[in-house]
């Protein structure tokens, strides 16, 4: 059979051949201006705020639809009530107390969860006993351990302690210890190769490397431990007279003064919202998104 095209056949047509200079090595491409516009718009912060002033307009609609400040205080009389508190020194010490028993039951959870974590990739009867815990009390409220700690603690700080280190224990060691079991098995070797074991191991090679998993435990048990918190003042509240910003919530709704109880719930949303963007945004931004474990 030959080779050769046959005349009866169309041939396929050519496509003109062109060159494309190539640009000089001094040559800079001109960039494309960003209008401020646009920028503004593109930024995330800018959209938060947005979603804030829609939520804020919903609810300043709602309160004069009802027109019952017992019921819905409006956007204003809270933001007064708000003013007010912090003025006064009030508000300001009430969330003084929430917080200091909040960070010391925090660490103590954090501390706990990491020892329990480290023993878990360091020894079976370790990983056995994580497994059982977690699948015992990872499932059960902090809140509903309140009773037994009145009993074995009585009315005071150690109780908010005792439920504080649970809401934090569980979710954390959880996901650290996730983050464990994620990390390479090539960056485990290497770290053998050097002769790191047992707790040096689990600093210098899983830790870093499972950075992004604990981020997100200490995330979630943040956020635990602040409702736990908050409903745990609410109880002593109602049963010593004293306490934190739960307490100024639960004493104003007895009192009737609904628009300082939303400025109390405004607070609690307020410092939620400092510490997720400030502290913990913060940490991703100088560790893992830095050192590119994350994007």
């Amino acid at each position: 059979m030959s080779t050769y095209a046959r005349p009866d056949l169309p041939v396929p047509p050519v496509r003109a051949e062109y060159e494309r200079p190539l640009e000089a090595p001094g040559d800079v491409i001109p960039a494309v201006p960003v209008s401020p516009a646009r920028r503004v718009l593109a930024s995330g912060a800018f959209r938060r705020v947005l979603i804030a002033l829609a939520l804020i307009a919903i609810w300043e609609i709602a309160a004069r639809i009802v027109s019952n400040d017992l019921l819905l205080p409006t956007f204003g009389a809270t933001l007064e009530a708000f003013v007010q508190g912090i003025v006064s020194g009030e508000l300001l010490a009430k969330t003084a107390v929430s917080m200091s028993v909040l960070l010391r039951g925090y660490a103590l959870g954090v501390v706990l969860a990491f020892a329990l974590t480290s023993l878990a990739v360091s020894t079976r009867i370790g990983r056995d006993l994580l497994s059982m815990l977690t699948a015992m009390f990872n499932p059960l409220p902090s809140i509903a351990l309140l009773p037994l700690a009145l009993l074995w603690f009585g009315l005071g700080t150690g109780s908010l302690l005792f439920v504080l280190v649970h809401a934090v224990l569980w979710p954390l060691a959880l996901a650290m210890y996730t983050g464990f079991l994620g990390v390479p098995q090539t960056l485990r070797m290497a770290g053998r190769n050097y002769g790191l074991t047992g707790l040096r191991h689990v600093l210098l090679i899983l830790v870093p490397a499972a950075l992004p998993s604990i981020v997100a435990g200490l995330r979630v048990g943040w956020a635990f431990a602040w409702r736990t918190l908050i409903a745990a003042e609410l109880v002593f509240g109602a049963s010593a007279g004293q306490g934190g910003l739960g307490w100024y919530i639960f004493q104003n709704r007895n009192e009737l003064y609904t628009d300082r109880v939303f400025a109390g719930l405004a607070a609690v949303i307020v410092i939620g919202l400092l510490v997720e963007h400030l502290v913990f945004d913060t940490l991703e931004r100088v560790t893992v998104r830095r050192w590119g474990v994350q994007h």
